[in-house]
């Protein structure tokens, strides 16, 4: 969940299987910076399949050489930008569920759910390339790994805040985050605002699958 870099705003990670080079510079996170920029823009613009190293080098006024010290192809800045707008979504989701005053099963799957609306919201060239690029199989693979690291987290956070079973099993926990993240490509799949009722659908359908696991608390509420 990067913006622009500053001198105090730490390296963005590379995306998972990526060798690309991670700028230690704040001149090189810059120029990496202007360049996802520039992609982005270019993603919204014509989509992801138009989309060309060159084209990206020429709209954030760099040479196509100054790209390829940073990326090996069009795939590895695709999922760099995946990767940055994905670490944004961690860090809203994780901010929203903070303020929550009352923290239950309806609540953590509601703002969590909220948070990627935010996020999908700001971030138009996430949507094109995560939620309607899934047939590139990094993407795919990398929304796959995601979505288990953020199913195993927030199941975590369930049971230790005590509004799950300790026995609700990862493998329910990844379904539900699953399935959440098919209701969000079907409700972005042909309206860049999202459709809103397609996903309020969602929300109820994740919540009512895991209150099967709920404790008495995790559905009545825990004030925080």
């Amino acid at each position: 969940m990067a913006a622009a870099a500053t001198s105090t705003t730490p390296a963005p990670p590379a995306p998972l299987g990526s060798g690309r080079r991670v700028p230690r510079q704040e001149r090189s996170r810059r120029r990496v910076e202007g360049l996802l920029d520039a992609a982005a823009r270019l993603v919204v613009e014509r989509g992801v399949a138009a989309l060309t190293t060159r084209d990206i080098a020429e709209a954030a006024g760099a040479p196509v050489a100054s790209l390829y010290q940073y990326f090996a192809d069009k795939e590895d800045v695709l999922l760099a930008l995946a990767q940055r707008d994905m670490d944004e979504m961690d860090t809203q989701v994780a901010a929203d569920l903070a303020a929550v005053e009352v923290l239950s099963v309806a609540t953590l799957v509601r703002t969590t759910m909220a948070a990627y609306v935010a996020v999908y919201r700001r971030r138009p060239a996430f949507v094109e390339i995560y939620l309607r690029g899934r047939t590139n199989v990094a993407v795919h693979r990398f929304g796959r790994e995601h979505n288990a690291r953020t199913a195993a987290l927030l199941r975590d956070l369930a049971i230790e805040a005590g509004l799950a079973r300790p026995d609700l099993p990862l493998d329910v926990a990844v379904l539900a985050v699953e399935v959440g993240d098919r209701v969000f490509q079907l409700a972005y799949e042909h309206d860049d605002g999202g459709d809103q009722r397609l996903v309020e659908e969602g929300v109820a359908m994740v919540t009512a699958y895991l209150e099967r696991y709920a404790t008495p608390a995790g559905l009545a509420g825990v004030p925080r």
